[in-house]
């Protein structure tokens, strides 16, 4: 994946120059693991907190406020006298919709005298995010048996910093802050960017401060024993902008700096909550015999309907906090193939969204060209102003067959001929793009060749700088073609025949599908290394094959391009110990030159990686393939924060009562990574929905050792719903209808 994260170096640094510094690297320097952030999201907004609920003030860490990319509050501390009080726990809640924290008094001294011993002051801190606003409620509470006189400090501030610059992007200016009092209760922090656009925090304090300046809000607080005191805050956005369906400002409490109540704060807590809820709603949910993978897909479910974010164009997963927190295509794209089966409204969104955005023209700038589909989103300054390229980007080389495999399986899934008529222009500018600006050379395979030295240089779902290489360890040059792209067009051509027939268009059908089996029998004579027992990874620019084993062969199997022997042999070699670590497939075997257990794309674990490879070892009938890779996924994600699976984790082999290793700067929760284990389940039960013949199947179902039951409730079809239980029976799996309504039939294929 993930995107514009690590890209190439630029053209005069040395391949093997180990200090070359690639563009628009992630270059915070403190680790999101050591930290142990907790996040929020709603909509355009996200906040990233330590522990304590803290924004730290500390150069170098993620931590912070974020509105459209930009870091509108970069600081926002408790203070208890001056000191940090002690954490005696927090969490963010099963639903994602709100996080607490505990917390106490240190040992406080005067004069190397205690004078406040520890542990007599309970803070209790709740946090939520909602309408563009972090909201905060801090109960205090005396537990001494005197009273006691404490001083209370909020200590905020804001950098108004652009994404990029947060991952360690510089700049050579900046625009100019602002702060002023807007009253008793209020602070406004303001920046007017270089773009001509002026960003601004409001913070409202309730009851009033005692003092109030632009940088500190100080509560003096007399407490009797027992008593409790509660003090609320909002920052965010001032008069509403940014708000989702141009939410009008007066139901915003605390815009503008107007004074606001508990009252407020207890209904908007129940509205996020509510949000959550109803949109979460729409998905079936899952139910086993194991306790802790009911933890791990009810974190998966809440992390995934909190990213998704609701567009004008309908439902979009966003990829991943805190860097990725934006519309990415191929992002979007596999998210919503992942959970086709669960939520069949997520792919409706993806597909209505980068269909209103696709390409219509030849932009270099944006590697744009006519019917490319979208790579990446953007609205900081930096993007503004074109110091960065993302903008609106187009430099993904995959997203384009991607849309088009997509909409033929939500037709599928579905059976929503409107959706397929009105987005079918969208399908054959794809198909033209696939076969003309995708294919310049014309040898039937789709490259990528990025436009201008801007943008990225590898544009698959690996894109970092150093990616693509041959068995000696040189980069790929050229226009490149990868092996898991060519799988892609397979299904889009497939899928295309599909729509077309659908649409009444019987001679394109055709003709789509013909196109199918000459690619399929190309991509076998130039993709095969029969020595290695795997696709290459990629041809360069002379057609040479990077003969490298990876974890994108496995990605060959999603869609049917591979023949039967060879993707048996695939599977059979990426569950080899060299590229297998116990935790997972890695991205590339340990025996190749550029193996490195803890880069980003050359060594490591990808979960969504895992999750599509499983997808395609079940297409072929490798249940057992599957079911070890969504052991070793399920054993991860036991050990991980919160039992949840991050972007990536590094490829260190797993050792007895160890955990596996975290990649520091790791998206988590991140979209397609929390759809993982969603996917994983589909493939061992081999379920799939067909809404034309009214039909759920199971294609011989496999359950994984650490579940012998799992049940499934509220499938839908358009014509009603099921539900589902699945055990384990003899050395098989039986299902048993627990639920109908509606004409749905439940079949079990053998």
């Amino acid at each position: 994946m993930n995107i514009s994260s690590l890209v190439n170096s630029e053209s005069d640094q040395s391949v093997d120059d180990p200090v070359a510094t690639p563009q628009y690297a992630i270059a915070v320097s403190a680790s999101l693991q050591e930290r142990r952030t907790r996040t929020l999201k709603h909509g355009d907004t996200f906040a990233v907190f330590d522990q304590r609920g803290d924004i730290g003030g500390e150069l170098g860490n993620s931590e912070g406020l974020y509105h459209h990319d930009t870091r509108i509050l970069s600081q926002f501390q408790l203070l208890l006298e001056e000191a940090r009080p002690l954490l005696l726990s927090s969490m963010t809640q099963d639903d994602n919709a709100v996080f607490s924290a505990d917390l106490s008094n240190p040992d406080l001294l005067i004069d190397g005298q205690i004078a406040l011993r520890r542990e007599l002051i309970h803070l209790h801190r709740i946090k939520f995010v909602w309408n563009a606003a972090c909201y905060e409620r801090l109960l205090v509470r005396n537990f001494s048996d005197s009273p006691l006189h404490v001083r209370l400090t909020f200590r905020f501030a804001s950098d108004f910093a652009d994404l990029f610059e947060v991952r360690g992007e510089r700049r050579a200016a900046r625009g100019e802050s602002f702060a002023e009092l807007q009253s008793d209760h209020g602070v406004m922090l303001r920046y007017m960017g270089l773009d001509k656009i002026e960003r601004a925090t409001c913070l409202t304090f309730e009851p009033a401060p005692k003092t109030l300046t632009t940088a500190r809000a100080a509560y003096e607080l007399s407490l009797k024993p027992n008593e409790t005191r509660r003090i609320f805050v909002r920052c965010g956005v001032p008069d509403g902008a940014g708000l989702p369906g141009g939410a009008d400002v007066r139901n915003v409490p605390g815009a503008n700096g107007s004074e606001w109540s508990g009252r407020a704060f207890y209904r908007q807590m129940r509205a996020a909550r509510h949000a959550l809820r109803e949109s979460s709603a729409r998905a079936a949910s899952i139910d086993s015999s194991n306790s802790v993978f009911n933890e791990i897909v009810r974190r998966s479910v809440s992390d995934l309907y909190m990213l998704i974010t609701d567009t004008p164009r309908g439902s979009y997963p966003y990829a991943g906090t805190p860097w990725f927190s934006t519309p990415f295509g191929r992002d979007g794209l596999i998210t919503a193939l992942m959970t086709l089966w669960l939520d069949p409204t997520i792919a409706k969104g993806v597909l209505h969204f980068l269909a209103a955005t696709q390409a219509t023209a030849i932009e270099p700038e944006r590697d744009a060209e006519p019917g490319k589909i979208l790579h990446e989103m953007r609205h900081g300054e930096m993007a503004n102003l074109r110091e960065v390229p993302f903008g609106r980007y187009y430099g993904s080389v995959d997203s384009t067959p991607l849309f088009v495999l997509l909409l033929g399986e939500y037709f599928v899934r579905t059976g929503d001929l409107e959706t397929v008529r009105s987005l079918w222009p969208n399908a054959e500018a794809a198909l033209r793009w696939i076969d003309t600006y995708g294919d310049r050379d014309g040898d039937g395979f789709v490259e990528y060749y990025r436009q201008t030295q801007e943008g990225l240089a590898n544009q698959g779902w690996k894109d970092s700088h150093d990616a693509i290489f041959h068995s000696d360890g040189r980069r790929a040059e050229g226009a490149i073609a990868l092996c898991e792209v060519q799988a892609y067009v397979y299904g889009a051509k497939r899928h295309g025949a599909l729509l077309a027939g659908a649409l009444g268009h019987h001679a394109h059908a055709t003709s789509l599908q013909a196109q199918a089996v000459t690619l399929r029998r190309k991509f076998e004579e130039m993709f095969w290394c029969e020595d290695l027992s795997v696709y290459a990874l990629a041809l360069d620019g002379a057609k040479q094959p990077c003969r490298v084993i990876s974890s994108n062969s496995g990605q060959v199997l999603l869609t049917g391009i591979a023949s039967p022997e060879r993707a048996q042999r695939v599977a059979q070699t990426l569950l080899s110990p060299s590229i297998f670590s116990g935790w997972g497939i890695r991205t590339v075997a340990l025996s190749e030159s550029r193996y490195n257990p803890m880069s980003y794309h050359n060594g490591s674990v990808w979960p969504h990686d895992n999750g599509l490879i499983a997808m395609g070892m079940a297409r072929y009938g490798q249940k057992q393939a599957a079911s070890q890779v969504f052991s070793a996924l399920f054993d991860a994600a036991s050990y991980m924060d919160l039992r949840r699976l991050p972007e990536l984790f590094c490829g260190f082999v797993r050792r007895q009562r160890n955990a596996p290793t975290q990649y520091p700067v790791a998206c988590s929760p991140q979209a397609w990574a929390s759809a993982t284990t969603l996917c994983l389940l589909q493939a061992t039960l081999g379920l799939e929905l067909f809404d034309g013949s009214r039909e759920v199947a199971f294609y011989r179902p496999v359950l994984p050792e650490f579940i012998d039951h799992v049940h499934l409730r509220n499938l839908r079809l358009s014509g009603g719903s099921v539900d589902v239980l699945l055990h384990r029976y003899g050395d098989g799996v039986a299902a048993t209808v627990t639920r109908r309504d509606g004409d749905v039939v439940v079949v079990v294929r053998h």
